[in-house]
Order: C-alpha cells, then sequence, then structure tokens
C-alpha cells in the first residue's frame, strides 16, 4: 500500500507497474480457456499452427493482452518444448512498455521461474550510419529464453531468432521493411505474428492480408470486427473487470455510444474495411492543434421547395441571413490584412463550403469563419459569394471548385472580379499532387488556423492518399452531426484558399463594366456594399484601371 501522503515519482512508477503485473481480481484462479474470450483462444491456436499468422482486428478488443500470454508461454518453454526468444516491435516506446508489463502479469500468473523487468540499451545506427543507443525493455526465464520489445526499425530484428510480433504493424513508418526482416527468422524456425488495426487499402497489412487469403503467401489471418468481438463476450468481460452490471440494453448502449465516437472512421478502425488510399493524410491530432474556437462556422439550410419562391423573397430571406450573422463577423476583419478564399461548390447532397482566409503578419492563414450552404439556390449561392467578397478587406485572389455545376458561380466571380484574382480549378491529381502537401506543410508548420468543429476536422480526415496523390475519394461520402451528407467539402475549400493566397495574387482595381457603371452613380451598388469608388476615382485607382 501507498500511504495516503505525499509520495515520490519512484514510489508511484513502483505502484503502477506491481498494479500492472496484477490479475485482476475477479479473473485469479480461474483456468486458462475461461479468461481468454473465443476470438483470443483462435489467435493464440493460429499462431501454434502456423508460422506466419495475420491478427485482422478492430481497436482495442484485447489481441495484444492474450498475445502476452503466447510469449510468455513461448520464451518460458525449453528448447525442447519449443521455446525460444520473443522479440515485440510496437512503433513507439509506450507500446513496448506496456506489452512488457501485459508480459510480466502473465509471467506472475503462471508462475515460471523469471527475472524482474529490466530496461537496457543497445546500439543501433540512424539513417547516416552514426551509432546511438535505443532504450529496450526485457523480460529474462530460467528458460534461457527472453522477451525483448525492441525499437520499430528493420535493423534491430538483425542478428536476433524467435518468435516476432509486429503490432499495429500498418502504423509503423518502414512497414515493408520490417515484414522483409521478420520474415528471415522463418529459416531457422521462428515464427511471425503481425497484429494491427487497417490504415488504407494501398498499405502493406492489406497487402500481406490479401496476398495470404489470394493463397498467393503462405500463412493464416484471423479476423475480428468490433462486433465479432462483442458477440463472443468483449463487453461482458469489461463489465466483470469494471464491476459494472451487464445487460442487453447496457451493452447496446454502449455499442452505439462507441461507434458515435469514431464517426466515418468506424468502418476501418471497428469493422476491419480498409479505407480507399493508405490511411488519412492529416492525423486527428495534427488537424486538433491547427483549430481555434474563436472562428464559427455559419451553416445556411434552405428548405425543400425554397427554390420556387419568388426571387425578391428568397434575396431578401438570404440577405436578412446575411446581414444578421455574417455582416458582424465580415466588419471584425483586420482591414491591414490580405484575404483569399476557396470554394467547394455543390447544390444537393453534398455541402457548398466558402472558406476565406486573412494572411497575417507572422504569415498564419487565419480563417475568421466558414460557410457551409446546403440545398441553397444557384442565385443565392451567387448572391452569398459576391455579398461576402466585396466585404473582405483587401482581396486579393479566390478559387473555386469549378467541375460540374460549379463552373457557373466560378465564371460569374471571374467576371466580376477578374481572371487575375479568380481562378476557377478543375481539380485533377497533378493539382491535388502539387497544392495538397502546400496545406499540409501549413498544419505541421502550425501556420493555419481554421474553426474548432468537429465535422470540418471530418472533412480533413476524408484526404487520402490514392496511388501517391493526397485527395478526397470519390466515395469518400460521410454524415455530418445534422444528418446532412459530406464530401470532404471543407478540406478542399481550405485547399483551394490556402492555394489562391499562396498563389502571390496581387490587389487590382479591375471592376466589371457592371460595376464601374455602379460606381459612377452616388449611393452604394445594388447589393448595398461600398466597391471602393473613391478609390476607384483617385488617380492610382484610375492608372490601375487604365493598365488592364
Amino acid at each position: 500500500m501507498i500511504d495516503a501522503g505525499p509520495i515520490t515519482a519512484e514510489q508511484w512508477a513502483a505502484h503502477r507497474r506491481a498494479a500492472m503485473q496484477e490479475l485482476p481480481a475477479s479473473l485469479a484462479g480461474r483456468a486458462l480457456p475461461a479468461i481468454l474470450l473465443p476470438y483470443q483462444r483462435e489467435l493464440l491456436a493460429a499462431t501454434a499452427a502456423s508460422p506466419l499468422t495475420v491478427a485482422d482486428k478492430s481497436r482495442r478488443i484485447g489481441a495484444t493482452w492474450c498475445v502476452g500470454a503466447d510469449a510468455v508461454l513461448t520464451s518460458g518453454a525449453t528448447k525442447a518444448a519449443g521455446g525460444m526468444d520473443t522479440l515485440y516491435i510496437g512503433y513507439n516506446l509506450d507500446m513496448a512498455r506496456e506489452f512488457i508489463d501485459v508480459c510480466a502479469m502473465w509471467a506472475k500468473a503462471f508462475a515460471p521461474a523469471c527475472s524482474t523487468v529490466d530496461e537496457f540499451l543497445f546500439a543501433d545506427a540512424d539513417d547516416k550510419g552514426a551509432e546511438r543507443n535505443i532504450a529496450a525493455f526485457r523480460i529474462r526465464f530460467a528458460s534461457g529464453f527472453e522477451i525483448v520489445a525492441l525499437s520499430s526499425r528493420p535493423r534491430s530484428l538483425r542478428g536476433r531468432q524467435g518468435y516476432v510480433i509486429l503490432d499495429e504493424f500498418a502504423f509503423h513508418d518502414d512497414a515493408a521493411g520490417l515484414l522483409k526482416a521478420a520474415m528471415a527468422l522463418l529459416i531457422w524456425g521462428g515464427k511471425v505474428l503481425v497484429i494491427s488495426t487497417h490504415n488504407g487499402e494501398d498499405n502493406p497489412f492489406n497487402e500481406l492480408n490479401t496476398e495470404i487469403r489470394a493463397k498467393r503467401r503462405r500463412g493464416q489471418v484471423v479476423r475480428c470486427t468490433f462486433d465479432d468481438a462483442l458477440r463472443q463476450g468483449l463487453y461482458q468481460r469489461i463489465c466483470l473487470v469494471t464491476g459494472k452490471p451487464w445487460s442487453p440494453e447496457g451493452e447496446a448502449e454502449w455499442r452505439a455510444e462507441i461507434r458515435s465516437y469514431y464517426g466515418s472512421d468506424a468502418d476501418e478502425e471497428l469493422d476491419c474495411i480498409p479505407s480507399q488510399g493508405s490511411g488519412v493524410y492529416l492525423t486527428g491530432a495534427l488537424i486538433e492543434a491547427c483549430m481555434t474556437a474563436d472562428a464559427p462556422v455559419l451553416r445556411l439550410t434552405c428548405p425543400p421547395g425554397f427554390e420556387l419562391k419568388s426571387d425578391a423573397e428568397r434575396k431578401s430571406f438570404v440577405g436578412d441571413w446575411l446581414d444578421e450573422h455574417v455582416k458582424p463577423l465580415l466588419d471584425t476583419c483586420d482591414k491591414r490584412l490580405r484575404h483569399g478564399y476557396g470554394f467547394d461548390f455543390a447544390r444537393s447532397g453534398d455541402l457548398s463550403v466558402f472558406l476565406p482566409l486573412a494572411e497575417e503578419r507572422n504569415l498564419v492563414l487565419r480563417a475568421p469563419f466558414v460557410l457551409e450552404l446546403r440545398n441553397v439556390p444557384f442565385r443565392q449561392q451567387e448572391q452569398i459569394l459576391f455579398y461576402v467578397v466585396d466585404r473582405l478587406p483587401r482581396f486579393c485572389a479566390g478559387k473555386h471548385d469549378a467541375r460540374g455545376n460549379g463552373q457557373f458561380l466560378a465564371e460569374f466571380a471571374i467576371q466580376k472580379y477578374g481572371p487575375l484574382r479568380i481562378e476557377a480549378v478543375m481539380p485533377s491529381q497533378p493539382w491535388y499532387l502539387a497544392n495538397m502537401p502546400v496545406m499540409k506543410a501549413a498544419f505541421e508548420d502550425r501556420t493555419i488556423a481554421l474553426p474548432r468543429d468537429a465535422d470540418v476536422k471530418s472533412d480533413f480526415r476524408q484526404i487520402k492518399m490514392v496511388r501517391g496523390v493526397p485527395l478526397v475519394p470519390e466515395n469518400a461520402h460521410t454524415r455530418g452531426l445534422d444528418g446532412g451528407q459530406r464530401h470532404g467539402d471543407a478540406a478542399i475549400a481550405a485547399c483551394l484558399a490556402v492555394a489562391a493566397l499562396k498563389a502571390d495574387a496581387w490587389e487590382t482595381g479591375y471592376r466589371s463594366p457592371s460595376t464601374e457603371a455602379a460606381d459612377r452613380r452616388d449611393g452604394p451598388d445594388e447589393d448595398g456594399a461600398d466597391d471602393g469608388r473613391d478609390w476607384w476615382r483617385s488617380p492610382l485607382g484610375a492608372g490601375m484601371r487604365g493598365s488592364i
């Protein structure tokens, strides 16, 4: 026991290690088959029968936990009984510590003679050949074998022999290299277990699954989805360990809650369905680090039949919405900063997203707000676009997704603001390849700030690597919190906006013929905006107009 008073870091670490090495009291004294659930027993039966086993699994179903028992039984056995070293490789140090703690718990439960867990350093070399010491963890057994947690580098397996466990294989930096290095251990009677959830169709983990299932590679695949684990008692076991009462209703509620947390990622994370491409392009942590609560997302959804109302009624309704919700935000925009925007167009089904960005003095691109338009008629999308862009301070550039119906709005914007400031983009693989990495660099450098919003984050998570090209796949449809369909719309609009501000566009005095005529009149134009008439009449403005 630890005293109730203050404790040192060393005392707390010792307490936590002892706790990790104890089986739950509710499971102590039970026979092994009663402790392991059916899918866990199936996995261990496969590793006993096949030199190469793949665990195609859902998140957090206890696969690594049961494999710890396999590692202890393997390394605790004598050589005559098939014993060998166990070499565990996770993708970070925390995974290594956790696995060694689990193995220590199993070793204590099985009561073989083993030494205490120790940490040691082994020599490794970086990509340039320079030597460095790498932290590792080890459990030694009386059999002469050991369980060792190594670094996630193919060369860490060099010169070793035994039972290799590659955990969360799809997320290693050099997964293909690790697998190739592990295969060499099979020559002298070793074993290889590859455990992972999916991380895209093109990932080496999915390719390994496909090869074994297609009989192009010898081995065995054991698949267990989240629902498979539930049917076989996962939630009942969680209730047993945590002391909660189990009921079918409680399990159903818990299942729905877990799936709601994963949202559109549930297929890949829980149901073992690889996403198209090599997984997400931007991690959730990276996206959230570039989000701020200061920028709102304004959503306008028009009811069915709204497009059938009169022009005056539609214009008045949207105008009132703009004056009430959007104009106060535009009034707060810093008049000294350059502004640009990206516009991803949709009429029905998906969203139209207008995403403006301001370039701050420190070169951070900050969104003052984002507009999401659902079921908004064509004319009203034009009305909204012109209303906002007319009021953006120092507006310099905008880019439109001009595929399909979006081409009409892009053309209208070009006519109003000029071809030097507006581009109608036809996104293609070369365009994405040139512009998506620029936006990703902004996330990595923390030089972009977007609204803190769950749907916006989900949109960015839809960017995938497809055959080496980062893009939003055509089938990457999700459901927003409002129940409406999304297709990575905010991510595409943001990429267009970043490209607009990175294009070295400069402010000009361009005015369309209709706007120039309005400038000659007193009073504001038909949209109520001040289009800079005083500047236009100035010598600088007149000179600029004559040069275009």
